[in-house]
């Protein structure tokens, strides 16, 4: 099979591509309306993913907890975690800077329109931060975790799930290949992930791995992919409030 045949054998089919916009930006109703089927063809992983998320949450919501979703978008993780927050009377914020996001919330809980840079969280036994930090302004994103891990109760935890900077050499190259394979393997049309890279530019900047620490613990890598587990900061670095 050529090249132009193998890629066309994924296409066919598959849904109608979406208006991509010059930049990127969850306020299009187009982008919001369509966003729970892109971002599947976008990131292939992404129920694997939301399903680790939701296995690892019940390891730290306890009856009559308090959940963030920060970043919740149409309310994915919240629908994931829906059975835990129900059988243990858990409470879930979802907090979601976009209006066209929100409008179309679809999950449990209360959902709250918001920067989550400027909200006033709770102390909280779990945060989950999915897609996230790297829509956030760089010079920005050591703060917020650090607060985040500030507000988390005793038994707690922070779950950050995000795009990291590439690797470099040869290993780079690879990496940014397996990427586009998984979304070429998931049908997505090659032009519409050409015009959604770039969109991104300047709007979407991966993060490094001192943000979320040297403690986080990694439990997910899929090329420039990753998922951590934080607890709440130490008695040497400030002690979380009760």
């Amino acid at each position: 099979m050529s090249h132009q045949q193998h890629a066309g054998a994924f296409s066919a089919g598959s849904p109608s591509p979406i208006d991509i916009p010059r930049n990127w930006t969850f306020e299009k109703a187009e982008i919001a309306a369509a966003f729970d089927r892109h971002v599947r063809e976008q990131l292939p992983w992404y129920d694997l993913a939301t399903g680790a998320i939701a296995h690892i949450a019940r390891h730290y919501i306890p009856t009559g907890g308090l959940v963030y979703d920060i970043g919740a978008s149409t309310g994915n993780i919240g629908r994931a975690l829906s059975e835990t927050l129900k059988d243990r009377r858990a409470r879930l914020v979802a907090i979601e800077a976009a209006a066209e996001m929100v409008v179309r919330y679809d999950g449990p809980g209360e959902v709250m329109q918001a920067d989550a840079m400027a909200f006033d969280f709770e102390p909280f036994d779990l945060g989950v931060c999915f897609l996230l930090l790297m829509f956030l302004p760089v010079s920005r994103r050591a703060a917020f975790v650090q607060k985040l891990r500030q507000r988390i109760k005793p038994g707690g935890a922070l779950i950050v799930f995000d795009k990291c900077e590439a690797a470099t050499g040869y290993p780079a190259t690879v990496l940014w290949r397996l990427t586009l394979a998984g979304k070429v393997s998931a049908g997505v049309d090659p032009a519409e992930i050409v015009a959604k890279e770039l969109s991104l530019g300047g709007v979407q900047r991966p993060i490094t791995a001192d943000i979320v620490g040297g403690d986080a613990i990694e439990w997910f890598r899929f090329g420039e992919f990753a998922g951590w587990l934080l607890e709440g900061v130490t008695a040497d670095h400030g002690a979380a409030p009760g």
